[in-house]
């Protein structure tokens, strides 16, 4: 084999950043120049940078970021394509990053941007791997919640707090620093799906990871809308129980099996209605119900399950006849063996129940492996 010589290295015009704060955006085109320049002023003397991570929004995130790093070498952009989740937006900012320290915050406005320097100071001294921004320590409020979520928010730190075993006054909070070296050893073992990355970390790192807190207020979002709604809870549930099984179950399975009890209660629901109104045949009855029920676990497992792969527009509608084509066979399976379990003897419920079974455990392998390729 011919000797091969190494290309010389050409010495680097600069060094990395000391800083990068992560921006994961999404429909957050009128506030990210506005959160740039804050970061501008609150990081005067240290060597910093920005990376925006944006989940394609339609808005055209992306394309004011990149405006205004066409001006700023310090603002750099990620477009993100077919994926989308806050928690996997941050840890690919941040595996992005050559700098020694790394933070996340939202880019909205609500965390004060002038914590920062406290952070990089905190982290320099050595003794700290992780810095979290509190919004409950020191008199602190969040200012920018209203009392409903300010409320489920205290909830699900405490809840956190004693299930994780995570000493922390505000684990979901969404403003952190941390050593870079720290998520090299940690991305594996993070979720990249859901909202609350900090508590991931948190809870993956509890038994080594040094931490610190440091008070801020919780402002209020400068323009657009909050991307956070009942989904959250899910995702906090979901995480939970993946840290407490030491990630043996699958979100998407919890999710999944979720989804699929509700669809067994439409389709009781269904067949009820169907006997109630006298449709002849126990058979026509269960098929109709079975119709129904792969619809509606299409639907909810769109929306809530698969929702980083949600189909919309025409693909909704080809995923929805592909789901019934595909699940036809587990229907079949279904109706075969409830008209079995009826022939045989028991209640026509408990029948269509064993039947509704079979087709929600087909469904399951189906969706993952066909309708929205399982990742």
């Amino acid at each position: 084999m011919p000797q091969v010589d190494a290309p010389a290295l050409v010495p680097a015009i600069e060094a990395a950043p000391e800083l990068t704060v992560i921006l994961p955006t999404f429909n957050e085109h009128r506030n990210v120049p506005v959160v740039v320049e804050r970061l501008s002023r609150a990081l005067a003397g240290i060597d910093w940078e920005v990376i925006i991570v944006d989940d394609n929004s339609p808005d055209g995130t992306s394309a004011v970021a990149r405006a205004i790093g066409a001006q700023d070498r310090r603002v750099r952009c990620i477009r993100r394509v077919g994926r989308r989740g806050l928690a996997g937006a941050c840890i690919e900012g941040m595996l992005a990053s050559q700098a020694k320290f790394v933070a996340v915050m939202d880019a909205d406005g609500q965390h004060d941007e002038t914590v920062l320097a406290r952070m990089v100071a905190t982290l320099r001294d050595g003794n700290t791997d992780l810095v979290v921004a509190s919004r409950y320590i020191d008199g602190t409020t969040d200012t920018g919640f209203s009392a409903g979520r300010a409320k489920a928010s205290q909830w699900s730190t405490a809840l956190a707090r004693k299930l994780l075993k995570v000493e922390l006054t505000d684990p979901m909070s969404g403003f952190f620093m941390l050593r870079r070296d720290v998520i090299d050893d940690m991305a594996p073992k993070l979720s990249t799906q859901g909202f609350k990355i900090l508590l991931d970390i948190a809870a993956t790192g509890r038994d080594v990871l040094r931490v610190t807190e440091l008070p801020y207020v919780f402002g209020a979002r400068l323009a657009g809308e909050s991307k956070l709604d009942a989904r959250v809870a899910l995702d906090f549930g979901q995480l939970l129980l993946a840290k407490l099984s030491n990630d043996t179950i699958s979100y998407r399975f919890v999710l999944f099996c979720l989804v699929g009890a509700t669809g067994i209660g439409a389709h009781m629901a269904m067949l009820t209605a169907l006997h109630a109104l006298g449709v002849p045949g126990f058979g026509l009855q269960q098929t109709i119900a079975t119709v129904v029920a792969i619809a509606w676990n299409y639907v909810f497992n769109n929306a809530f399950t698969y929702r980083d792969q949600r189909l919309t527009g025409w693909a909704f509608f080809r995923g929805l006849v592909e789901f019934e084509l595909i699940c036809s066979v587990g229907a079949i399976s279904n109706i075969g063996i409830a008209s079995l379990l009826y022939s045989g003897g028991p209640s026509w419920w408990i029948a269509g129940l064993g039947g509704a079974v079979m087709g929600a455990v087909w469904n399951y392998a189906v969706s993952a492996a066909v309708v929205w390729k399982a990742q």
